[in-house]
Order: C-alpha cells, then sequence, then structure tokens
C-alpha cells in the first residue's frame, strides 16, 4: 500500500460505478487510484477501462491478483456476500455499495468474514456527506433544534420495468422502492435522530407489476422519542418529487428539498427560535424568510471514496463503516416485516 494513495479495484463497472463513483469519486479523489475493473458485460467494461484509464480485467480472481488495495463492490445485491467473502480472502478491503447482502444475516457474515480476515468493510451511503447534510446535522449537534420532534425524507423517480433490473426482483436485489431509495432517507433520519426504536410500514406495487415494490412509505419512533416518516416510490415522475428533508424540534425546524438524491446541493433553510418561547394562542406565523444554509458544495461519491481511503492510510475505522450499513439492514428488515405482517416491529 503506498503512503499517500489507495489502488482501487472495481467490480460492477457499469450502473452507478460508470456513471457516478469512478469518474466523481476514485478517479478525482487525491487519495486514491484506480487500477482494475470488472464487469460481466465485456463491452462496458472495456469502455470503463478505456475511458478512465484503468485496466479491464476478465475475471473477479484477476482482479483480486490485480496490484489493488481495495474494491468497490457495485454488484447487484444479491451478490455482494460473495464478492466480499473473496476480496476479504484475497486480504483486500471492500467498500461496498448499499445494502450488504440481501439480509442482516449476510451483512453479519460479510462483516465476520472481514474481520476475520484483517481488512476494512465500508458502506456505501454516501448521502451522509452532502455538505448541507452535515449543516444541519451540527445545528442539531449543537442543540439549535433542540429536542427532536418529528422528520420526513422523500426520495422518488419513475422507474418503468426493464428487462434483467435487479432492483425489480426482490431475488436479485432485496426490495424495490424501499430497499434501493427509502434505504438512504432512513439512514439520513439516523444519523440526525439517531437510531430507530420501532417501524410501521405499508408497501405496495401501485402502477409498475414487477416483482419488488415500486411504493413505500414507513413511520419511525427513534430510542429518543421523535417520529418519523419516510416515503420512496418508483412510480412517480421524476420532476415531479422534490425530494423533500424536514426535520423539526422544539425549537425550530430545518427544511429542505433537493438535498436527497444524486447532485451536490439543494435548497435549505432553518426557522430556529430559541427556547424564549411562549404559548401564542393566535398561533401566528411571521414572513421570516430563516436561515438559508448553503455551505460550499462537496461531491458525495468523492467524499466517500476519499474517506474510506484516507481511513486505510490512517488505520483507523472509517466514518462510512459497516456498522451504518448493519443498522439500515436492522431497519429495512423490520418494515418488511412489518408490511407483510400489519404489525409494529420493534427492532432487537
Amino acid at each position: 500500500m503506498s503512503e499517500t494513495k489507495i489502488k482501487w479495484g472495481v467490480i460492477g463497472s457499469g450502473g452507478i460505478a460508470q456513471r457516478r463513483t469512478i469518474p466523481e469519486g476514485i478517479v478525482l479523489a487525491k487519495n486514491a487510484q484506480l487500477v482494475a475493473v470488472f464487469d460481466v458485460n465485456a463491452d462496458v467494461n472495456n469502455a470503463v477501462a478505456t475511458k478512465f484509464n484503468a485496466k479491464a480485467v476478465k475475471s473477479i480472481d484477476e482482479l483480486l491478483k490485480s496490484d489493488i488495495d481495495a474494491v468497490y463492490i457495485a454488484s447487484p445485491v444479491n451478490l455482494h456476500l460473495e464478492h466480499t467473502v473473496a476480496c476479504a480472502k484475497a486480504k483486500k478491503h471492500v467498500f461496498c455499495e448499499k445494502p450488504l447482502g440481501m439480509t442482516v444475516a449476510d451483512a453479519e457474515q460479510m462483516i465476520k468474514v472481514c474481520k476475520h480476515e484483517s481488512v476494512v468493510l465500508g458502506t456505501g451511503l454516501m448521502m451522509r456527506f452532502l455538505a448541507q447534510h452535515q449543516a444541519a446535522l451540527k445545528l442539531i449537534k449543537d442543540g439549535k433544534l433542540g429536542k427532536p420532534v418529528y422528520g420526513r425524507a422523500q426520495l422518488s423517480c419513475w422507474y418503468p420495468p426493464i428487462p434483467g433490473a435487479f432492483r425489480q426482483d426482490p431475488a436479485l436485489g432485496g426490495g424495490g422502492s424501499l430497499m434501493d431509495m427509502g434505504s438512504h432517507c432512513i439512514d439520513l433520519l439516523e444519523m440526525f435522530f439517531g437510531e430507530v426504536e420501532s417501524v410501521s410500514c405499508f408497501i405496495n406495487n401501485t402502477v409498475h407489476a414487477y416483482k419488488s415494490e415500486d411504493s413505500a412509505v414507513v413511520s419511525l419512533r427513534f430510542k429518543n422519542g421523535a417520529l418519523a416518516t419516510v416515503d420512496s416510490y418508483f412510480c412517480i415522475p421524476d420532476n415531479s418529487s422534490k425530494n423533500i428533508l424536514e426535520l423539526y424540534g422544539s425549537m425550530g425546524s430545518i427544511l429542505a428539498k433537493g438535498t436527497i438524491g444524486q447532485g451536490i446541493a439543494g435548497e435549505m433553510t432553518a426557522f430556529l427560535e430559541g427556547d424564549t418561547a411562549g404559548y401564542d394562542a393566535n398561533q401566528a406565523r411571521t414572513a421570516d424568510n430563516g436561515l438559508v444554509i448553503n455551505p460550499t458544495p462537496v461531491n458525495m461519491y468523492l467524499a466517500e471514496i476519499e474517506e474510506f481511503s484516507s481511513a486505510l492510510l490512517e488505520k483507523r475505522e472509517p466514518t462510512n463503516s459497516a456498522a451504518i450499513g448493519l443498522q439500515s439492514q436492522k431497519v429495512l428488515t423490520a418494515c418488511y416485516q412489518s408490511a407483510k405482517t400489519g404489525n409494529i416491529v420493534k427492532l432487537d
């Protein structure tokens, strides 16, 4: 391992890797270098390798024999466990797209194997790194929001039936809109409010007839008493969903749109009133425009790769660790159990 750069390989070079993580993350990171890529689609893999000056390998075994330190796994979810185990046994650190495998058991096995092989496992939940989300988190940690009361996070898109799309078959992706997009929303709310205590969930196929759900609504209760809702749909046109984030506390609110997603910034405003307000029987609203939260944008894909690479170089636990991936799996499992049984499900 170089003292200044982590050498990266990629499993699943098409999809999100090709669109975002390679060009915006690995290639641009000051402490990373793209070395080799693999995808089952050889044509796509060769194109990615040529475009980003990497070696196109023909198998995972060849990838793992390359001069690399870490592997970014962006393969279909049902392959995450298999690919993570292979990387760990080859003594390569692993940065895996969420979710960590198909189940809690998969995530736990991934963690166990990586620990046994003395390699680091991280989770790709990049929305934590958005500058506005970090600014909101600081306000909450500084007590500016008061006691957390309620949150809402929304992420939806139009995702029509596509032959072979793993997100549309729970046997390949673990679930649909909830697993793919709701997971980001739940993770963000846990970053802001702490761990979830119990959930209630509805899922449905409202428009599309594929095997995974195209609609999901989750109610969350946090250990600190705060409540929240998450709505995630594969059947709402892209421009019709504004990806709303709302955080309310006893001393104000933080309201945003467009911060949840793949972009580098949205619109976010804080309305903070302190702890001196008395009861107003008229419940009057003022024309206060609030505090616009607009820090210097940070590319989330760049930030997550640089954080994981820095952690490896500094021999420390990354903030985008396996722990957040395991917690995400536990909450998602409870959500699907609730949807199936119609009951509120408490997390262990």
